[in-house]
């Protein structure tokens, strides 16, 4: 850990002070789920999200959409969460935190934290895509390599059952979002872990906590959008940078 990181961090660990945690995709990284955006690997780089991620995609085409969703839930069930999900489930314990994630997995759930904001919803929170009722029966069976699956049925009205992620072009949960800006607004130390800093309005809330005061500690192996406007920078992975903030 840089040293001028690790005094910044110490000071605002020890004074008491509210820590907000914005965590993206390459927090879960580590745990086999690939990332979105950047790599040659990332699931837009192999996927049109026109033809997956959006209510115009799931009237066209509702078979395709959730078998595709249906293979990442697989893909999230099969992983475990990693060193930096198990660190942020203690560090949690040890100081006041707020964690916001713009993930759809339940990694940070698994490794012991509360999650106040799931700012872009939960791939296992289904409901209704006609009448919007919540599922709360169980997922059908998976296939290995069935690309299209009929989806699941509304017992309310017999609609087809969606995932329960924020497409594209659709608001953000109101009390996701209300929440996250509250974590970001009365936090003093923002840690803002394996985002890109592209998808708005979730990458505004760093902006949002340095304007109340807060000191924004950006952690990610590679420059984002966000570097230049954080106040410390350490380029380091989740699972490698978080476990030694049990250390400080």
């Amino acid at each position: 850990m840089p040293a001028a990181i690790a005094d910044v961090l110490k000071r605002m660990i020890d004074g008491g002070g509210r820590v907000c945690v914005l965590t993206g995709a390459g927090m879960s990284a580590e745990s086999g789920i690939p990332t979105f955006r950047g790599t040659h690997d990332s699931l837009w780089s192999r996927f049109d999200p026109m033809r997956l991620a959006t209510a115009e995609a799931w009237r066209e085409d509702p078979a395709l959409v959730w078998g595709w969703y249906r293979w990442r839930m697989q893909l999230v069930r099969d992983a475990q969460p990693n060193a930096g999900h198990k660190a942020l489930a203690e560090l949690a314990r040890r100081v006041p935190l707020s964690l916001v994630t713009q993930n759809v997995d339940d990694l940070h759930e698994r490794a012991g934290s509360t999650v106040d904001a799931h700012v872009h919803g939960s791939l296992f929170a289904l409901r209704c895509f006609a009448c919007g009722q919540a599922h709360d029966g169980p997922l059908d069976d998976y296939v290995e390599g069935q690309q299209k699956v009929a989806p699941m049925r509304c017992t309310a009205c017999g609609d087809a059952i969606r995932p329960g992620v924020v497409w594209f072009g659709e608001a953000l949960p109101d009390d996701a979002w209300s929440a996250a800006v509250d974590a970001a607004e009365r936090c003093m130390l923002v840690l803002v872990v394996g985002t890109s800093g592209l998808v708005y309005p979730a990458a505004g809330l760093p902006a949002l906590a340095r304007r109340h005061g807060a000191t924004v500690v950006e952690i990610n192996p590679e420059p984002t959008a966000l570097s230049a406007d954080a106040d410390h920078v350490w380029r380091s992975t989740a699972a490698q940078a978080l476990p030694q903030l049990l250390a400080i």
